[in-house]
């Protein structure tokens, strides 16, 4: 399939966050990719529930929401309830992981697993065939802005190799310092979906630079 991509709306203007909706809107872009952040998991606070559900009024495209939050349990019809489409998960932080997938899909939603850069592809291979979305961290979750990790290459050739040999369905997401000047690699190494912040938001012309990031 055409990679998609997904704008992560951390990186949007949030005294005009209705313009950069918009603005997604109208683009090429695939997705809304929003991250929930809760100052334990990751040293970084975020937006919670409201800010997704004023987000998800407006939005025409799925709403692709990151947890990097403790205890993602808790909070699973919650975000189903502000209208996320895809809820994915930190490996690190789900003790049962399996049953938290299944938890996601009870909710009606597709579920995703996602791993920071120290943690291997290969403690996936076992829940392969439940998970819809693998996300591969290209940098230390928290923050936006910062540097592609050049080993998430490898680790990306690697879930793109354990889906292919375990006859799984999984898309794998990459989220972090992806950028005009890295994404064919990032495509090339096996990524489907791309979630590009600042490389978005910071630019002059926020839609060409999503065409561009589609080509």
């Amino acid at each position: 399939m055409a990679h998609l991509i997904a704008p992560s709306i951390l990186s949007a203007d949030f005294a005009n966050l209705q313009r950069d909706i918009d603005m997604i809107n109208r683009s090429q872009a695939d997705w809304f990719h929003v991250d929930v952040m809760d100052g334990l998991f990751v040293p970084n606070i975020s937006f919670g529930m409201p800010v997704i559900s004023a987000v998800k009024k407006h939005a025409t495209k799925p709403l692709d929401v990151h947890l990097m939050i403790v205890d993602p349990d808790r909070y699973i019809p919650a975000f189903k309830k502000c209208g996320a489409d895809i809820l994915t998960v930190h490996a690190e932080a789900c003790t049962h992981l399996h049953r938290t997938i299944q938890y996601i899909k009870q909710e009606g939603m597709k579920a995703g697993v996602a791993i920071n850069p120290h943690t291997p592809v290969s403690v996936l291979r076992e829940i392969a065939h439940d998970m819809d979305l693998l996300l591969v961290m290209s940098v230390n979750p928290g923050f936006g802005g910062q540097s592609f990790i050049e080993r998430s290459l490898a680790k990306i050739s690697e879930a793109k190799t354990m889906r292919e040999a375990c006859g799984a369905s999984f898309v794998i997401e990459v989220d972090g310092g992806v950028s005009l000047n890295n994404y064919r690699k990032v495509v090339d190494a096996g990524a489907d979906v791309l979630v590009a912040g600042n490389a978005v938001f910071a630019t002059a012309d926020p839609v060409g630079t999503i065409e561009a990031l589609k080509k």
